[in-house]
């Protein structure tokens, strides 16, 4: 009897599509396939196999079989549970998964390798050649050098047919880790942490455990010491690491290397297309037993996942913003689940829904009270910029530049952080008060005055800054408003102008090389005064930074973000956090016009459980997250009008469930992007609401016109 294959393809699609299987393929699932769509042939995976015809149709057959490692069973799953939890095709999550596969594989590598003729002038060198090549196949100059020779020995053996050269693929393989190395030490708080990840891991069993440690408390030592265990256990086992930032990774990839003496696989945005190939293939085929990556590493087709860690489990980089939208904390723990995988959260500052779960007994919670060593936390104080304001035109207060004198006189290091990239964060003319906007988008453009253009961050516009205002006309009345991190390194230069100082932002740290050279001199001590974005504010260790400057610690509390005063205490604490982490004290000085707000408090006071109790109270009071769940409708459309009107038809079509409130619809506080309008709904649902199912059944109530986008964002962190 003929068979029916069904393939989902990595495209907006709703599901996957059937075809023919050609007599004697043998197809099964998770196998990759080119499949006919219209007149294209589309790389897609099986997702079942069934007897039977089309019926009525006759069905286009599957075009060819791909010579392409299987997606495990499991990451199917995964692909069609994130899919529907985001309310969005099933394509979209799998064009993640296989986006190694669809890289180019490495070039071909030369090998040579005895033909099985004698030379007809044999000597000693040669000789010792042909004993080494009968070993295994290698390049040229491996050759050599295993034998001991001069390449031209190898040379004069391929010229007389003695030696043959091949081109071979090269396989994708890393070195298994080294289980016999020991951890580093670690003290009581640590070893028992260990040795609770490493049962719980044994149990080979899905479960979660929240990391919950102070900033260089080593929760790195310990959560490698229960990767050790889960490899240890399994010789097939696989382990994920998950980070933030593609700037950490290097720091982390050389720590792993350290303790098990092999690379793992590392994966990102900035890993070149064939590296990432190699990487994919490896974890698929069993031959990368540790992965070190971002978000997207989460769909990788493992094929024994035994360990996942979420390393700053609480940061909002976690959160895919764009395309498919996820997140990967909460979406390594349903990968977790469908693996039967270990999964640990880590953070010094850890969300407000990983600690709820840890209270309620669903995480194991496991604290790491103090720094690792002699090291303590950093003293933190407020500087009140309305009695103790900088000087006209400058930013950083006198006691702060007080501290970083005495800093600079015992030669240790400043971190001074400001989380806003640029030199200002708003142009606008002195003559008409008109304010430089990116075209046909309300977000202000930047002024960079490295490159001497102004910049929106939102779209990646750019322009020359211009010499007269471009609405009246007027000349050099194009004034900066506000400081970003280039404002505040050239008044640090001014103020210190022996002193070397640098900028850690994505303007000068373009990739993953660039971030560890800059980590690298900075904990080399080559640098005095860092001046920083959120890139330098966490996971790294710099043993002569021992005073840390807030520029603007009131930053993040502007807006009505919900979770604004939760992350602007995640990011001020990992900011301080990076002082005195040796054996040297550490002091962090945080300008604030708000002294007296619950942040500031909590933070000088370091008296996390105090802000988390009143932050919950308020969120249980709302029933907002971690007590209700939240989405959000995002429609844009080119047309005013038209966007209206299919808003006005999405509002009359919203279900009616009990423990479910929509809000809206209202322009977006970014209303217009790229010449698009913006509207936006908000829901907030009841814990017991399965809030997935109630937007998919809204969203299929409404087709929108071709010219309207619509995304649904399941638990949004984004609101503009």
């Amino acid at each position: 009897m003929s068979r029916i294959a069904s393939v989902l393809l990595p495209m907006p699609l709703p599901e996957a599509f059937d075809y023919a299987e050609p007599e004697g393929m043998g197809l099964e699932v998770g196998d990759q396939v080119a499949a006919p769509l219209g007149p294209r042939l589309l790389r897609g995976v099986v997702t079942a196999v069934r007897d039977g015809h089309g019926g009525n149709r006759p069905l286009k057959p599957v075009g060819e079989r791909l010579d392409d490692p299987r997606l495990p069973p499991n990451t199917i799953e995964f692909v069609q549970w994130a899919a529907r939890y985001a309310v969005d095709a099933p394509g979209a999550p799998l064009a993640i998964a296989l986006r190694g596969a669809r890289c180019p594989k490495p070039r071909p590598i030369r090998v040579v390798e005895p033909t099985g003729a004698e030379p007809a002038r044999p000597t000693p060198a040669r000789q010792k050649v042909l004993e080494a090549a009968r070993v295994e196949a290698m390049t040229p100059a491996d050759l050599a050098r295993a034998a001991g020779v001069s390449s031209g020995v190898v040379k004069g053996l391929v010229d007389d047919g003695v030696l043959a050269v091949r081109a071979i693929q090269p396989e994708a393989r890393f070195d298994d880790p080294d289980l016999a190395r020991k951890g580093a030490e670690l003290n009581a708080s640590q070893a028992a942490a260990a040795e609770a990840l490493k049962a719980m891991v044994g149990e080979g069993a899905f479960n979660v455990a929240l990391l919950d440690g102070v900033t260089g408390s080593g929760k790195t030592e310990v959560y490698l010491e229960a990767a050790a265990a889960a490899l240890a256990a399994d010789p097939t086992a696989q382990v994920l690491i998950l980070l933030p930032e593609i700037a950490l990774t290097h720091a982390l990839i050389a720590r792993v290397a350290a303790r098990f003496g092999a690379e793992p696989g590392e994966w990102h945005s900035d890993v070149q297309p064939p590296a990432r190939r190699r990487v994919w293939e490896a974890v698929a085929t069993g031959r990368c037993r540790i992965v070190v990556g971002a978000r997207s590493a989460l769909f990788l087709p493992f094929t024994n996942l035994k360990l996942i860690v979420v390393d700053e489990e609480h940061d909002a980089s976690f959160k895919q913003e764009e395309g498919f939208i996820y997140h990967a904390r909460d979406l390594a723990v349903v990968r977790g689940r469908i693996e039967q995988a270990a999964v640990v959260l880590a953070s010094a500052t850890p969300s407000l829904e990983s600690l709820r779960n840890a209270e309620l007994g669903r995480y194991r919670w496991l604290k790491l009270s103090a720094r690792h060593g002699t090291a303590r936390l950093p003293d933190i104080e407020l500087v009140d910029l309305r009695s103790t304001p900088p000087e006209h035109g400058r930013w950083l207060s006198p006691p702060l530049v007080a501290a970083m004198r005495e800093t600079r006189a015992r030669g240790e290091q400043t971190l001074l952080f400001l989380n806003r990239r640029g030199y200002a964060p708003l142009v606008l003319c002195r003559a008409c008060g008109e304010r430089m906007t990116s075209p046909d988008t309300d977000s202000w453009l930047v002024e960079h005055r490295y490159s001497g253009r102004l910049v929106c961050h939102l779209t990646g516009f750019s322009m020359p800054k211009p010499a007269a205002c471009p609405h009246c006309r007027a000349k050099d009345s194009l004034v900066s408003i506000g400081p970003g991190v280039e404002r505040v390194e050239e008044e640090a230069r001014h103020l210190f102008p022996e002193a070397r100082i640098a900028v850690f932002s994505s303007d000068t740290v373009y990739d993953a090389r660039e971030a560890k050279r800059m980590v690298e001199s900075m904990a080399a001590g080559e640098i005095d005064i860092l001046v920083a974005t959120q890139a330098a504010a966490k996971g790294h260790n710099f043993p002569k930074l021992t005073l840390v400057g807030v520029v603007d610690a009131d930053l993040g509390l502007r807006g009505g973000d919900l979770r604004a005063a939760e992350r602007t205490y995640q990011l001020l604490a990992q900011a301080t956090g990076r002082a005195g982490r040796r054996d040297r004290p550490g002091k962090a000085l945080l300008q604030t016009y708000a002294p007296e707000h619950a942040v500031m408090q909590a933070l000088a006071a370091q008296d996390r459980d105090a802000f988390v109790a009143a932050e919950m109270e308020e969120r249980e009071l709302a029933k907002l997250p971690p007590f209700g769940r939240l989405a959000a409708v995002i429609a844009s459309g080119a047309d005013p009008a038209q966007l209206e009107a299919f808003m006005r038809q999405m509002a009359e079509a919203a279900p009616n469930a009990e423990g479910v409130e929509v809000y809206g619809p209202a322009d977006a506080p970014l209303s217009l992007v790229r010449g698009r309008r913006r509207k936006r709904f908000l829901v907030r649902a009841d814990r017991n609401v399965d809030l997935s199912a109630y937007m998919a059944t809204w969203r299929a109530r409404v087709k929108p016109p071709a010219s309207v986008r619509v995304a649904v964002d399941v638990d949004p962190y984004s609101f503009l």
